[in-house]
């Protein structure tokens, strides 16, 4: 990261106020603490700390690529991170310090991912598993940060074993399971050894999905794909029963804990969740939710719990009424756009694949939830009325909702061949300006309840990225991945001024005096250029690695920031052409940023459906 800014420079950090994210497809991802306080969970490089009944956050960061595990120690003082690398590449794991929040120990042995990870019940030993492409079972001393001994995870004629559970009485037992294997190992401390014994299932061929151990250790039990469970006696390491004999769970049981008083938590992958009982396992309780369930982790002794699923939905359920409340959500897919509504930092709206969302800035809650099923929205914006968010969706289709309630107010239909693209309003609220895949930029006359058009604009060869339009409603600029930014009159209807670069433009501003215009785009450079002979001024190095895909400018003009491929989000001096602050957080390629109305705050989306909004470092 630090070497991709010149040293001479002086680079502030970018402070991180917020994060909304969560990423549901890691299994068993989510975790409450043991003070029952705050629930942990990852979200690209970062794992996030969030009290659960205030706003705080904190993040741990220190993995360069995606956490793919996480587990707790029983006494919460330790927190333990693995990631995924790219292939032959070394996977670290992390160790943390719950109370100080930083980083102990990088453990550094197994290739390409950390499948999973385990403490023993007394802080003594933590266990990891390999992924694919390593396949190995090492023990790690907590006290000394070293490993003690290693081991194939699984035999030669099985599959992975991808799921490793503690014992909760002894720091000498763990079990694996995975693809056609069930190990329970034993840790020979004085000879370095681990010891493992194969679990006998008969005929049952099955592969593991999760895995629960009950807490007196007398069984554990073992989720699969086909929708079964596995009860298994570590002492005898032999099957005691399986279940259900009908009605398996669909999709799999994603998701299982034991509880105290006796009894399971099962979740499946098509977001049933079940509590039920051994032999039979037939449901006592139920309740549907919202995507394939990955995570369910109880608070203290489960009279409440909380479940995590695929659709990065975090619910809390009480056991005894055995009803759901969503605490957290978020985008599961990229994040395609960001706006604010006109003069206020309130609010925001994003849109990513088949949703709408419009956000409450600083409590980070879902306020509203547009949802267009099998679409992708490509573009918003708010009306500056505030009366309509305007969106553009990939069936080529402009559909206008109320920002309050949601509600559809009419759609322009066929607006574009390829999809519609890109998107802004006038601020009289009479005209839309669109773009499209096919490279056609077209105006459309809003009524009170007529939507017309008034001219296609054909000068684009390919796709409509961004679309600027000036104060005074009299010009537009559109960016183009052709390689071209036109400088449009808004009065006449035609070409005012064209831009050419070797690039896929993403992103356009106009600068508030409107005589001057920056761009950027897949060449990584910023370019300013004058707006009345489409000249350059001067370019500047943007970014070292990727494309600069999102770019907003504040009001007076004298700050920009930009975000993109290499994953920073960094603050410009608009007349120095320098970068005095860079912000570091973001896993995925951020996709679009914006300054809010008031210059608070900074807000960027990324492909990974995380929204981060940073401080403003300077005030206005």
């Amino acid at each position: 990261m630090d070497n991709e800014i010149s040293p001479e420079a002086q680079v502030a950090e970018l402070e991180l106020d917020a994060v909304i994210g969560f990423n549901g497809h890691v299994p068993a991802g989510l975790k409450c603490h043991p003070d029952q306080e705050h629930l942990i969970y990852p979200l690209g490089c970062t794992v996030l700390i969030q009290a659960i009944n205030t706003q705080e956050q904190n993040f741990l960061q220190g993995h360069n690529n995606n956490v793919s595990c996480l587990a707790i120690s029983k006494s919460g003082e330790y927190i333990a991170s693995g990631q995924v690398t790219f292939m032959g590449f070394k996977a670290d794991i992390i160790l943390w310090d719950y109370k100080k929040r930083e980083l102990l120990a990088r453990l550094s042995l197994h290739k390409g991912k950390i499948e999973a990870l385990a403490f023993s019940p007394n802080d003594l030993y933590l266990v990891s598993l390999g992924g694919p492409d390593d396949g190995s079972v090492v023990v790690w001393s907590i006290a000394k940060r070293d490993a003690i001994c290693g081991s194939p995870a699984a035999g030669l004629n099985v599959g992975n074993a991808t799921h490793v559970i503690f014992s909760r009485c002894r720091d000498e037992m763990f079990v694996t399971a995975g693809n056609g294997t069930i190990r329970v190992w034993e840790l020979d401390l004085p000879n370095r050894k681990i010891w493992p014994t194969e679990c006998q299932t008969g005929q049952m061929k099955r592969i593991v999905m999760s895995i629960g151990m009950a807490d007196d250790d007398s069984f554990f039990y073992l989720g699969t794909t086909t929708g079964d469970i596995l009860k298994m006696n570590p002492r005898t390491r032999l099957l005691t029963d399986a279940g259900p004999a009908k009605d398996k769970f669909s999709l799999g049981v994603s998701a299982i804990r034991c509880l105290k008083m006796g009894g399971l938590l099962v979740g499946s992958g098509a977001g049933l969740l079940v509590f039920c009982k051994s032999p039979s396992y037939k449901p006592i309780k139920k309740i549907q939710l919202q995507g394939g369930i990955t995570s369910i982790t109880l608070r203290g002794e489960g009279h409440q719990f909380f479940v995590g699923t695929e659709e990065s939905h975090i619910y809390r359920v009480n056991f005894t009424d055995f009803k759901e409340t969503l605490i957290a959500t978020c985008h599961f897919d990229a994040v395609e756009d960001i706006v604010f509504p006109f003069g206020t930092a309130e609010l925001f709206a994003t849109c990513a694949k088949k949703d709408i969302r419009v956000w409450h800035t600083l409590s980070n809650r879902e306020l509203l939830r547009i949802t267009v099923p099998n679409m992708t929205c490509h573009g918003i914006d708010f009306m500056k009325d505030g009366k309509s968010i305007i969106s553009a969706w990939n069936d080529g289709k402009i559909r206008a909702f109320a920002p309050e309630t949601g509600r559809l107010m009419y759609v322009i239909n066929s607006a574009h061949r390829i999809g519609v693209t890109a998107i802004a309003t006038t601020s009289d609220c009479k005209r839309v300006i669109s773009g499209g895949g096919e490279g056609e930029v077209r105006v459309w006359q809003i009524g009170c309840q007529t939507q017309k058009l008034e001219e296609a604009l054909k000068e684009h060869k390919s796709s409509v990225s961004c679309i600027r339009v000036k104060k005074n409603n009299e010009e537009c600029v559109t960016a183009s991945t052709d390689g071209t930014c036109i400088i449009w009159d808004l009065v006449r209807l035609r070409r005012n001024q064209m831009i050419l670069a070797n690039t896929l433009f993403q992103c356009v501003c106009y600068h508030p005096e409107e005589f001057q215009i920056i761009t950027s785009g897949t060449d990584r450079k910023i370019a300013y250029w004058e707006v009345f002979d489409g000249s350059v001024i001067r370019e500047l190095e943007g970014s070292l690695s990727g494309s600069i895909n999102g770019m907003d400018i504040t009001q007076e003009g004298t700050h920009f920031v930009t975000g993109g491929s290499d994953h920073l989000v960094k603050v410009w001096d608009y007349n120095e052409g320098e970068v005095t602050h860079v912000g570091v957080g973001h896993s995925g390629n951020i996709t679009r940023i914006r300054i809010s109305p008031g210059n608070q705050y900074i807000v960027s989306v990324s492909a990974d459906g995380a929204i981060l909004r940073w401080k403003y470092p300077y005030t206005s």
